[in-house]
This record gives structure tokens, sequence and C-alpha cells, in this order.
């Protein structure tokens, strides 16, 4: 016999004996093995918002060019380009930035507008309308795949109801936009209408996108208590598309427990972006280095990647 047929004969009874062996264990009652769910795995990425950096960027003394090298030096997944600080929204400006943040490693987490929904005047929400789309471009140009939002404070006299209907009518068509683009809108929890997570997930549901969600910040929500914060944390998070992480509540000011909340985010299975907006009284320049490396050994704990 060649040996090409001994080596056929070798693999072929190699085959059956280990086709036996499954066949066996699985007589004996041992389950076979399990592909793992990655959709209900966490991946809790590191970012970094603009914002943070609000004191530099204002005087001028920081440029978005200096703030994406900034998350590279930071050692951030994403940063998130809130666009209170862009130039402008001329194509070859956006591309610069665009290139820029290829050249150097750092994806974009997102960009953030300041267009705010809630508007009595038909007339304005309109114009609201057609704001969001044309950030929806920016954001497009600018290669990423997120823009946060504002719902906003109700106009004197306006009920909660009315602005959950002004809300709607400008969302839907916003999303149908954006999602042409592949692009998904995240209605931040911000001062205003959507402080509470009822508000936000009915908004959820009856702009019912796959391009919408909510820009969980997680310091935001009115509450009566730390533990309702928490509860409100938890209840947004299957909505969740992109996050800003702070270490106090803006109701209380008491700190807040990070471990139990990147606990929430990887129980609820969270994929994106934990991106910190910083407020404290720190510099900015000490303090958000310092919280995101808390941030960072969270991640490594509860995160699979």
């Amino acid at each position: 016999m060649s040996q090409s047929s001994d080596r056929r004969s070798f693999l072929k009874s190699t085959a059956m004996a280990t086709a036996a062996s499954l066949s066996l264990g699985a007589g004996k009652g041992r389950a076979a093995p399990q592909s793992p769910d990655f959709s209900k795995q966490p991946r809790l990425f590191i970012g970094c918002c603009a914002y943070s950096f609000q004191k530099y960027l204002e005087s001028g003394k920081m440029t978005m060019e200096d703030f994406i090298r900034k998350g590279v030096e930071l050692r951030c997944d994403g940063v998130d380009m809130t666009a209170y600080w862009w130039k402008s929204t001329d194509p070859a400006y956006l591309a610069s930035l665009r290139h820029l943040a290829f050249k150097s490693g750092m994806p974009f987490s997102g960009a953030a507008c300041g267009s705010s929904m809630v508007q009595a005047d038909a007339a304005k929400r309109l114009q609201v309308l057609e704001e969001i789309k044309k950030w929806v471009d920016a954001t497009d140009l600018l290669g990423a795949s997120h823009l946060r939002i504002f719902a906003g404070k109700l106009p004197p006299g306006a009920t909660d109801r009315q602005g959950m209907d002004w809300c709607v009518e400008i969302m839907k068509p916003a999303c149908d936009y954006a999602g042409k683009k592949g692009i998904t809108l995240g209605v931040e929890d911000h001062d205003g209408v959507t402080q509470r997570a009822d508000v936000c997930l009915e908004l959820m549901h009856r702009v019912d996108s796959p391009y919408a969600g909510i820009n969980l910040d997680i310091s935001n929500f009115v509450a009566a208590s730390d533990e309702d914060q928490y509860r409100q944390i938890e209840a947004c998070i299957p909505y969740a598309t992109h996050t800003h992480i702070r270490d106090r509540f803006g109701d209380s000011g008491h700190p807040i427990d990070l471990e139990r909340v990147w606990r929430l985010f990887a129980e609820g299975g969270f994929k994106g972006y934990m991106s910190v907006e910083y407020e404290g009284e720190e510099d900015p320049m000490t303090g958000v280095p310092r919280l995101l490396d808390r941030m960072r050994a969270l991640s490594k704990k509860y995160s699979t990647v």
C-alpha cells in the first residue's frame, strides 16, 4: 500500500473514532457544545466627548484637531465630536478632520449638535427638522455613525404631552432621513422634557425606528433618590446608543457608583462607547485622564474587549 493510501486510511479511521466518541458522549447525557451568544456579550469601549475640554475649546486654546490628538494621548477607543467648536460644516474641513482621525487611528464615537425639538411653532419645528438633517449630512461627511440631538425645555404654557408630540413629529422623519445614511439619532436625557426615563422610553416607542436611540447620560435624570437614578439608567440601557459618563449625579451632586453602572451596562449586553463628558471642578487636563483610568479598569473587568 502506498504512503498516500496509508494516510487516507488513518484519517478516515480517526474521523470515525472521533464521531463515535462524540456520539457516545451525547448518549451519556453530555450536552453538545453551544456557540456563545455574542448578542448578549457586552463591548464597552472607552471614549471622550469634546465637551470635556469645553474650557480650552471655548477659549481657542484647543481646536478639534487638537482634541483628536488628545484622544490618542489619552488612549481612548473613540472620540465624540461635539459640533459646537467645529470651524464649519464645509465638506473640505470635515474631510480634513476625518483624514486626521484616520491617520491617528482614532475612530469617531459620534457627533453632537444642539438642535432642540420642543418648539411650539409649527414653522420652527420644520426648521429644526431641517437643521437636524443638515447635521446628519455633516456627520456623514465626518465619517461617524451617531448624532446626538436634544428634545429641549418646554416653552411657557406648554404641556408634557405637547412636548412629546412635537418631538415625535420631528424625530420620526429625522430618523428616516438619517437611516438612509446609516446614521443613528440619539436623543439625550438632558435638561428639559427627557430628564425622566419613562419619557425617554415613550419617545422610543412612539418613534419606533431602528435609527432612534437614547444618548444615555448617566448623571442627568431627575430622581427621587440615588436608587431611582440607577433604576432609570437600567431602564434606558436597551435603547442606549451612546453614553455620557460623569462621576456625580447632576440632580443631587452625590457620587456615582461607576462599578454598579458598568455592571448594569454589562448585564444589558451594551455594545458601544462609554464616553467621559467631564464637568468636574478639577482642570480637565488632569481630571479627564483620572476619570478615564477608572473607566478603563471597569471596562477591562466587565467587557469582552
